[in-house]
């Protein structure tokens, strides 16, 4: 029997420490570029501030690198401690893309960070900007590769059922690798990435001209992040766009449950601004509605339904039925592999296996189940609405706030204003904490709208998962929580500490040079 308990436990642990994770990667992603763009003023101007703002910078991305190592790697553990039969399933296509980024893209990254702090003073100018766009680039490489195997978790294409092996196998890596789902969700994550770096530094910049200190410092880094900001800003709401119309041609549950969409609505579907999703009338409450804006979104056309969760439960059911007969074909075909009859239904119908697999939880032989239990396993299919629904709104109002912040960064740049209003600066300051909340909450969207399912429609989360008890995974969530608690508080002493300090530290009138500055002092001047 499946442990329910053991089962909803390992996604908790995986849930937290997958979005404790991510709350270095984007930064990671942001500072990485705005250090090579700092990098290349210096090179090009000649200007020692410059070069003392990407050691400066240099020195709070190297923190947060750190920490983004040690918490990435405890998370593939997870995927032979508490996911073993989902490694077993799928491992040969899912191995793939994370061994690539582990011996390309970190080695590469984790290499040309090294020389990156210790290469000044020993490599030539254009020698260590070279360095800091591999930097830049190994960081980006390392996000292509993992979110190529979260795309392929959301649309699993390239990819056949061996019945022999009982495994997925590769068909075509080309598939895998330029998945439209997994190339949405890099730019988008990566752009997302860019703003959260922006905003740091924004905010950094922001306290240290409220502090009056090292105004020249803060207004050169708040210059280029808010250019650099305000491009991302802009990409993130454009290439969310696309992921909406990805998910509308292969997630189309998700982007139902999204809009709290019950029933399907004439073409072109309205885009609700405000509801209330209530899940026992199975209907929105006091909705408000843009007429044909969803419309647009996802299907990019004025005369294509968006079609609703009713509609997708009761499709769900057909291929639920499809599944039966497909599970009953392999149980077939495992007994008597030359059975040609029994291998064509299989063929015909093992693209529903996956829904036929919905029925274990409610029967163990599947191929006798009830109409009720058909019924409760379509219904199984709608992700929590009333979250998704939520969570989906509040990352868009974010998003959409920071175009008007940057845009408005932007203008203050462009006429040497930034130091000007302090009210500009305290809402600077008060962002921080905005791009972490929005990524954390899309993040949330994409993966918890994806359930039932570990892989979309092939592979539900409650079979994924390791032979493991509850009390166990108690264990090794407590362990985590004290680990990655110890970790955040060094995390926070190590920022702070280095923040304070600012670019120029003073100890009675003479520089006192910062770790990884090649033992010259810091100088706020030209």
């Amino acid at each position: 029997m499946i442990d329910n308990a053991a089962v909803e436990l390992s996604r908790l642990q995986f849930g937290l420490t997958a979005m404790y994770h991510f709350l270095f990667v984007p930064l990671t992603l942001g500072l990485s570029v705005l250090l090579a763009i700092m990098e290349s003023v210096y090179v090009m101007t000649g200007r020692t501030i410059w070069r003392d703002m990407t050691k400066y910078w240099g020195l709070l991305f190297g923190i947060n690198f750190a920490m983004g190592v040690a918490t990435g790697i405890t998370m593939e553990f997870q995927f032979g401690t508490n996911w073993a039969y989902y490694s077993h399933y799928v491992g040969d296509i899912f191995g793939v893309p994370l061994a690539i980024e582990g011996l390309m893209a970190f080695f590469l990254e984790a290499s040309f960070v090294g020389l990156f702090f210790f290469g000044w003073g020993r490599l030539s100018k254009v020698g260590h900007l070279t360095v800091t766009w591999l930097v830049a680039l190994g960081t980006n490489l390392s996000a292509l590769w993992i979110l190529v195997a979260n795309g392929w978790m959301q649309n699993p294409v390239g990819a056949v059922f061996n019945p022999r092996s009982m495994r997925m196998e590769v068909s075509s890596f080309a598939d895998v690798l330029f998945n439209p789902v997994a190339q949405a969700k890099f730019v988008h994550t990566v752009s997302a990435g860019y703003v959260t770096g922006a905003i740091f530094v924004m905010a950094i910049s922001a306290w240290f001209l409220l502090k009056g200190r090292n105004p020249e410092f803060a207004k050169r880094s708040m210059t280029v992040a808010a250019s650099f900001g305000l491009a991302a800003a802009l990409s993130v709401v454009v290439l969310g766009d696309e992921s909406g119309y990805t998910a509308s041609q292969n997630q189309k549950m998700k982007l139902a449950a999204i809009e709290a969409m019950w029933e399907t609505e004439p073409a072109p579907a309205s885009f609700t601004i405000f509801g209330i999703p209530d899940l026992a009338a199975r209907k929105t409450q006091y909705a408000v509605d843009v007429p044909w804006m969803l419309g647009l979104i996802a299907t990019r056309s004025l005369d294509q339904e968006v079609p609703g969760i009713k509609p997708l439960v009761a499709a769900s059911e057909d291929r639920i039925r499809s599944g039966m007969v497909a599970y009953a074909a392999l149980t077939a075909v495992r007994a008597h592999p030359d059975d040609a009859d029994a291998r064509a239904a299989l063929d015909l119908h093992v693209k529903d296996l996956g829904y036929g697999l919905l029925l274990k939880r409610y029967t163990d032989t599947v191929t006798d189940a009830t109409p009720e239990q058909i019924e409760k396993a379509a219904w199984d299919t709608v992700p929590n609405v009333l979250p998704l629904f939520w969570s989906f709104r509040f990352m868009v109002a974010i998003g959409f706030f920071f175009i008007g912040f940057f845009a408005f960064s932007f203008w203050l740049s462009a006429k040497r204003r930034l130091d000007r209003h302090k009210w500009f600066l305290r809402l600077a300051l008060f962002s921080l904490p905005l791009p972490w909340i929005s990524s954390e909450l899309g993040w949330f969207v994409a993966e918890n709208g994806r359930q039932p399912w570990t892989i979309d429609g092939v592979l539900p989360t409650f079979l994924s998962a390791s032979s493991v008890t509850a009390g166990s995974v108690w264990l090794s969530i407590a362990g985590f929580v004290v680990f990655y608690s110890t970790l955040a508080v060094i995390e926070l002493y190590l920022m702070m500490k280095y923040i304070r300090l600012g670019p120029e530290l003073e100890s009675g009138g003479t520089p006192i040079s910062l770790p990884f500055t090649g033992g010259r002092p810091m100088s706020a001047g030209e």
